[in-house]
């Protein structure tokens, strides 16, 4: 038996590295009744007669998994929002900062398009940037165009496996592109009709960049919090966990209760308000939430 990670899943088919060589699997079809399904960046053990001719066998314990894109096994997600065309929306960045830190994922923010923002524009765009610093993320102002900041993004990326995410048309490939030329990832510009940009990904593959391995992914523009309960959701907004041990109620949601250490930090100026209102717009909707049977 050989044990690999697969790298790509394509039309059926995983491609397993093993021993710096890629062998083409299919699933058994113990993982249908078992409902499961193996995933890029799963560790297996599989067998193979040749490199066209494999079969997974097993797959090892995953330390977590996203649905869209699906991957597991990831140590960190570079989230990629243009500054501009699309308009840089926080809401959506904090859906996906919520998803990743509920999946133990360090996340870091990359601002990209910055060249196009005007004068007038940028230190509102730089003003964002300082607020998810202060909370505790990394952040890096981008551009492919002149190159600013892609020489900062690197060293992120090694020794890990990296998932690039974000909506649609900001420019993921390009980055990647940017990163390791001859990559030669397909980009599109953004719809003039629609303001978002055209899926141009179409699978999920992890791909080599400096030390580590990169997954660059199909663009999605909207997030469902299926797995994240409204007493858990707090824990991932960091400056907020970070101050509800000081509530005067355990399991505080930091809505109407007495003594609210996240209230008090509001009312101070030392939470950013759409932060705030993020969070309460997240709790409704986990509220509203249909069951799960």
């Amino acid at each position: 038996m050989l044990k690999g990670r697969i790298i790509k899943a394509l039309s059926g088919f995983y491609y397993v590295l093993s021993d710096g060589k890629i062998t083409q699997c299919r699933g058994r079809g113990v993982f249908r009744k078992q409902k499961v399904s193996p995933l890029v960046g799963d560790y297996v053990t599989f067998q193979a007669e040749n490199e066209l001719e494999g079969y997974i066998l097993d797959i090892e314990e995953r330390k977590n998994e996203l649905i869209r894109p699906p991957i597991a096994n990831v140590d960190q997600a570079v989230l990629v929002f243009s500054a501009i065309e699309p308009e840089f929306s926080p809401l959506l960045l904090d859906r996906f900062l919520v998803l990743v830190e509920a999946n133990g994922i360090k996340p870091l923010i990359c601002i990209s398009k910055i060249d196009l923002v005007s004068d007038e524009k940028r230190p509102g765009i730089e003003k964002y940037a300082q607020d998810y610093r202060n909370i505790g993320y990394d952040v890096l102002l981008t551009s492919t165009i002149t190159e600013d900041g892609i020489s900062d993004l690197l060293p992120y990326l090694n020794e890990c496996v990296t998932v690039v995410a974000g909506q649609s048309g900001v420019g993921k490939s390009s980055l990647l592109n940017a990163l390791k030329p001859e990559l030669e990832l397909k980009t599109n510009d953004i719809s003039a009709s629609l303001g978002r940009g055209k899926h141009t990904t179409r699978h999920v593959e992890l791909i080599s960049v400096g030390t580590g391995l990169v997954a660059d992914t199909p663009g999605f523009s909207s997030l469902e919090f299926i797995n994240i309960e409204l007493e858990d959701l707090s824990t991932c907004f960091p400056e907020m966990d970070r101050l509800s041990e000081n509530c005067k109620f355990r399991g505080c949601l930091h809505l109407s209760e007495p003594k609210c250490a996240v209230k008090s930090a509001l009312e101070e100026g030392d939470i950013p308000p759409y932060r705030y209102e993020h969070y309460t717009s997240f709790i409704e909707e986990i509220k509203q939430r249909k069951p799960r049977y």
